[in-house]
């Protein structure tokens, strides 16, 4: 299982925001690509990276930011955040990010994300967000009435290989996982799915290795010490 540190970015900040709430910033680091070396440094083998100004429209403001990121610390980074048409998923990846992730469009425009998925296959993750089981869109300030794990399988359906998946609700609460929407997606598709949203504790990445999860994104409880990353890493990479 993959460890994914997460870096959010809100006005070219390394950032973390309690529950999605805009208005609950935590500035952890002024500077995000000192951030993104410290994690390389301690063995990340992937970066998770959500531009926050993108998820509410505000494009462009953590550009030069993401993308002196991606072309200094040469591992591999995902980034999401606002992104919404094929011009922003090429631009992402003209500036060297390895996989772009897909948010609302997957609500809103399913035949956009199948078409991005038959041009740029395994770079294409797509991210649901969820709160009680139903799919928030627009930086999760509006809950649809679309079920997450009818969503799961539509989207493994049109080609796509990977998603995060964050139970909102548990988000930066420090609280632990919900693991029972993470056991029911793995028993009823055949999608890589990287958990997002409360891992608080070694225990937590225990249980979500046992699951046979392809990776979990960790950022309150690593910033906030809950959780050692090397000792995280090293437990992720312990054969069975």
């Amino acid at each position: 299982m993959i460890i994914f540190p997460a870096i959010d970015i809100k006005d070219n900040k390394c950032v973390r925001l309690t529950q999605g709430d805009f208005d609950k910033v935590n500035v952890y680091y002024d500077n995000p690509l000192e951030v993104a070396y410290k994690w390389k440094n301690e063995g990340a083998e992937y970066i998770h990276i959500v531009d926050l100004n993108g998820a509410r429209s505000e494009f462009g403001v953590n550009t030069k930011t993401i993308e002196n990121i991606a072309n200094n610390i040469k591992i591999p980074i995902q980034v999401g955040g606002g992104v919404r048409d094929k011009e922003k998923v090429q631009s992402l990846i003209k500036a060297g990010v390895t996989r772009v992730i897909l948010g609302s469009i997957a609500i809103e425009n399913m035949e956009l994300v199948e078409e991005l998925v038959n041009e740029y296959q395994e770079k294409i993750v797509v991210s649901i967000d969820a709160k009680n089981g139903k799919v928030a869109v627009r930086g999760w300030e509006v809950v649809s009435n679309v079920d997450s794990l009818t969503l799961c399988k539509q989207l493994e359906k049109i080609g796509v290989k990977t998603i995060v998946y964050t139970d909102i609700s548990k988000d930066g609460m420090l609280q632990g996982p919900n693991f029972d929407i993470y056991e029911k997606i793995s028993k009823e598709t055949s999608l890589n799915v990287i958990a997002s949203g409360g891992v608080t504790s070694i225990e937590d990445i225990k249980k979500l290795k046992d699951m046979n999860l392809y990776g979990a994104i960790i950022g309150k409880a690593l910033y906030d010490k809950k959780i050692d990353f090397k000792e995280a890493q090293q437990l992720c990479l312990l054969e069975e």
